[in-house]
C-alpha cells in the first residue's frame, strides 16, 4: 500500500537542529543558512530550495571559529 501524503518529491531541509546565528556572517552554524532562508523556508518553491542547497557549501568560509568567548574573559582555559 502507497502512502502519497507522506511520500512527497520536495527538497528537504538542510537544517542538522545546531541553531545559532554567526554574529558577524549572519548565518546558521549548523545549516549556514540567512534567517531570511530559514523564516522562508516553508514557503519557497522547490526551485529556490534546490539553488539555496546548492550555494551552501560556498559559505562555510564564511563562519570562522569564535576566539576565547566566556572563558577567555575570565581567564579561565577552555574544557576540552
Amino acid at each position: 500500500m502507497s502512502d502519497d501524503v507522506w511520500n512527497r518529491d520536495e527538497v528537504q531541509s538542510p537544517c542538522i537542529k545546531i541553531c545559532v546565528i554567526h554574529p558577524e556572517a549572519r548565518l546558521c552554524t549548523g545549516c549556514l543558512r540567512s534567517i531570511d532562508e530559514i523564516t522562508q523556508w516553508s514557503k519557497m518553491s522547490n526551485e529556490a530550495r534546490a539553488a539555496i542547497m546548492a550555494e551552501l557549501p560556498t559559505r562555510t568560509g564564511q563562519i570562522t571559529k569564535r576566539r576565547g568567548g566566556r572563558a577567555a574573559r575570565l581567564g579561565n582555559p577552555p574544557r576540552i
